[in-house]
């Protein structure tokens, strides 16, 4: 079997001549199971459906945290129905709406002219949701594009280098890659602490991202931020990410912006929304159910 470690005789890294190779001699990454080269449903299995307008596929992580919130806060009717990432996204219901086979997606069955539509992307749901409802953007139109700026910073830069990189070295990786683990912590631990200086600079002095208002920019990059100061766990170390970082001594407009998004009750509810261990998508109304019956 091919050796992934360098040896004092062999300095130079030099890949295998295949990535299939490559991938089965780095077994042990805890999403390994799902992890294919090829796109496309793996198992016939319908989506569940509710009568409500609008049907919400997600779990909640980040990226499914973003539209939730949105959804709490124009307290329109939908239904939550959740999708555990180790497979269900392959299941032929949920490839119908998203051919990524990531969390979230979304039908709207009141479209444009009326017509079902297929929603995937969480800033693509949110700005679709903002722009039906006409809620959420600047009241400011000059001030548009510089949310959009802020959203396509987050799906292009916040999201990926703090989810798929930083967050995947630091508690997902397989638990023997320590050169690999080391070089990517390294390397993406100093790109997150570099955004966030992004953040940083840019919320001092203000109160929300853009115009002094609340808007989907706000809802978008709150739950990446939320994770770094409470999420990722080192499994070997138990020392969290927010720590091994630095996070909470060294971004203090950070700190104080997602101390005023968190206030608000639709992001409580919405960082709940299909929980990966609540058995109800939306936990908030069987405890309000539980209160009613006890009263």
């Amino acid at each position: 079997p091919m050796s992934i470690h360098p040896t004092s005789e062999e300095p130079t890294y030099k890949p295998p001549a295949k990535v299939e190779e490559l991938f089965a001699a780095t077994e042990g990454n805890k999403f390994a199971s799902i992890n294919a080269p090829t796109a496309g449903a793996r198992e016939e299995k319908a989506l569940p459906e509710g009568d409500a307008p609008f049907q919400f596929y997600s779990l909640a992580t980040p990226n499914g945290q973003k539209p939730a919130i949105l959804l709490e806060e124009l307290g329109i009717d939908y239904d939550a129905h959740k999708v555990i990432i180790m497979g269900e996204q392959f299941n032929s219901g949920f490839v119908e709406l998203n051919p990524n086979s990531k969390i979230p997606a979304a039908l709207d069955k009141e479209g444009p002219g009326g017509k079902a539509t297929r929603l995937f992307e969480s800033v693509s749901i949110m700005m679709y949701l903002a722009d039906k409802y006409n809620r959420f953007w600047p009241s400011d139109p000059s001030l548009r594009p510089e949310v959009i700026n802020w959203l396509f910073w987050q799906v292009g830069s916040q999201g990926p280098i703090t989810g798929g990189c930083f967050g995947h070295f630091y508690a997902y990786a397989p638990d023997t890659a320590h050169e690999a683990r080391n070089y990517g912590l390294a390397r993406y631990g100093m790109e997150v602490k570099r955004l966030l200086h992004v953040l940083e600079l840019h919320l001092t002095g203000k109160t929300y991202m853009v115009g002094e208002e609340y808007t989907i920019a706000d809802m978008a990059l709150f739950p990446w931020a939320h994770q770094l100061r409470n999420g990722y766990v080192n499994p070997g170390t138990q020392i969290k990410a927010a720590d091994f970082l630095s996070v909470e001594e060294t971004y203090p407009a950070v700190m104080a912006w997602c101390d005023r998004i968190h206030e608000r009750p639709a992001v409580q509810r919405g960082m709940t929304t299909c929980g990966w261990k609540s058995e109800h998508t939306k936990p908030w109304l069987a405890t309000e159910t539980e209160e009613t019956l006890k009263a």
